[in-house]
């Protein structure tokens, strides 16, 4: 009986099973889908995504992929400005930059990562049933070859916007549909669109986006405007008429793929149901817009991965699952309200066609000045980087020392400061890099009375920060415990998280 069944092959559910599965659980993954190919949605990762994927070994295998300096061109009317996204100059971050990398090779690298921990994807398994007998989950799995019974400590439904483990919880759903839609293709293109560049076209129909990141062709068309009621498959004429109006002066030579995407947002009325938890598209839905779907999904596992593990080892197990919720939603409301208002600018009709149609012209005469202004562009990723992410409140962020303005939050993202650990200067992140809880000792402070840390316990002494405290990091990079003093209070919070 595995420790975790993860219900979903995309980014979020491979997170959730590799962090599961480094923090000591045994996992089974399953998808529906007969083959791993999809048509990538999501084409960016963002910082703090990354830094959650970093103990989990990926992140070098991602890079390899990545692009973190795109290079964009902004066509408004007759104008057409050149944008350069380079690195930010953020002192907190290993990752101070925008980061493009399709979904698909997001899904491959994390993939393989697990295939070479031995846990392979059942492709082709679909969940068909569920029981929770109280101490353990009963479900029922479909193949090509018939069904059958299986058992398991928690199931994560990772299983999109449509979750069968959702709906088989019995968890209800509150939300609607958007108004807008999204038009995606791979095409082969014939005209003067200059290479390695992002082509954004800004008009009163809506948003077009030309990339060169084509999957089955040479480019991607993304589409946001106003909702349809066309066919599913929009046909080549259709797509011409897109590129026409825009302005772009290409023509399509072949069309690999297309779809219309009719979008949704909402939440599930609770993220856990007994020993069923859902994460990402499952647990909350909403546009793509500002790139925060995959990412906000990523670290719904993150944060979800390592309690899963943990659980059977805490001495409040309950607590510690409940507090997935307690921490996540709330994030999920503000990124919910974010992508409304970006998704409304970009491709609503009425009057936010008519901003675009009549402010965006105005405006552009001024952008190359507007984006050569310091911290403009820096300000705009440090809002969608999610490194602004925090968790105050749970029994995962404990403080018991409110008054130490030295030492970080509880529930606080540790940022990536200089710290001198064994005679060596380095990012404190690099000390993280090992899944687990990461206790930091200052450098007056006695050493923790930890009868048997086991291996997911890192001890680790800065030189350099004066007094006698401690925090403890939780393996998401989440500061779980802080106190003044080392004392019996962190073997006990250890304990009750299920580190030791």
């Amino acid at each position: 009986m595995p420790d975790v069944l993860v219900v979903g092959a995309g980014p979020v559910g491979l997170t959730l099973a590799l962090q599961a599965h480094r923090h000591g659980a045994s996992v089974r993954i399953v998808e529906r889908r007969a083959e791993p190919f999809r048509p990538s949605r999501a084409l960016i990762v963002q910082p703090r995504t990354l830094e959650v994927l970093q103990p989990l070994g990926v992140v070098p295998a991602l890079m390899a992929r990545s692009d973190i300096a795109p290079r964009a061109r902004l066509h408004v009317g007759a104008n057409t400005v050149p944008v350069e996204i380079g690195p930010f100059g953020w002192r907190d971050t290993a990752f101070p930059h925008l980061t493009m990398i399709t979904q698909m090779n997001v899904e491959t690298v994390l993939a393989a990562a697990l295939a070479e921990r031995g846990v392979p994807i059942e492709w082709g398994t679909e969940l068909a049933s569920l029981t929770d007998e109280g101490s353990r989950m009963r479900v029922r799995l479909g193949t090509t070859d018939g069904y059958a019974e299986e058992t398991c400590a928690f199931l994560a439904g990772c299983d999109g916007a449509d979750s069968t483990a959702r709906r088989l919880a019995g968890i209800g759903w509150r939300g609607r549909p958007y108004r807008q839609e999204i038009v995606l293709a791979d095409l082969d293109l014939s005209g003067d669109l200059q290479p390695g560049v992002a082509h954004v076209v800004v008009a009163r129909s809506g948003v077009v986006f030309v990339f060169a990141l084509g999957e089955r062709a040479r480019w991607r068309l993304l589409v946001a405007r106003p909702g349809g009621d066309g066919p599913d498959a929009p046909g080549i004429d259709e797509l011409q008429a897109v590129l026409d109006d825009s302005g772009l002066g290409a023509r399509i030579t072949r069309m690999a793929w297309s779809s219309r995407v009719r979008l949704r947002h909402g939440v599930a009325t609770t993220y856990r149901r007994g020993r069923v938890l859902l994460a990402g598209d499952a647990a909350h839905t909403h546009s793509p817009a500002a790139a925060q779907g995959m990412n906000t999904g990523i670290q719904d596992a993150a944060n979800l991965g390592w309690k899963l593990a943990f659980a059977g080892r805490g001495r409040d197990a309950t607590a510690l699952l409940d507090s997935y919720e307690t921490e996540r939603r709330p994030v999920a409301g503000r990124i919910l309200a974010l992508t409304d208002a970006v998704f409304w600018g970009e491709s609503a009709g009425g009057t936010a066609g008519l901003l675009r149609g009549l402010l965006a012209p105005l405006a552009a005469p001024v952008l190359p000045l507007m984006l050569r202004a310091p911290g403009l562009l820096s300000l705009g990723g440090r809002m969608l980087s999610q490194l602004w992410v925090r968790y105050p409140t749970g029994p995962a962020a404990t403080d018991e020392w409110p008054t130490a303005d030295r030492l970080p939050r509880p529930g606080a993202r540790l940022p990536d400061d200089s710290v001198v650990c064994g005679n060596e200067r380095l990012p404190v992140h690099r000390l993280l890099e090992r899944p687990g809880v990461h206790v930091l000792l200052q450098r007056d402070a006695a050493d923790p009375r930890l009868s048997r840390p086991g291996p997911y316990v890192h001890v680790h002494r800065l030189a350099d920060r004066v007094g006698g405290g401690v925090v403890a990091v939780r393996p998401d990079g989440y500061v779980g415990y802080r106190c003044g003093t080392v004392d019996d209070r962190l073997p006990a919070w250890l304990a009750r998280v299920g580190a030791l």
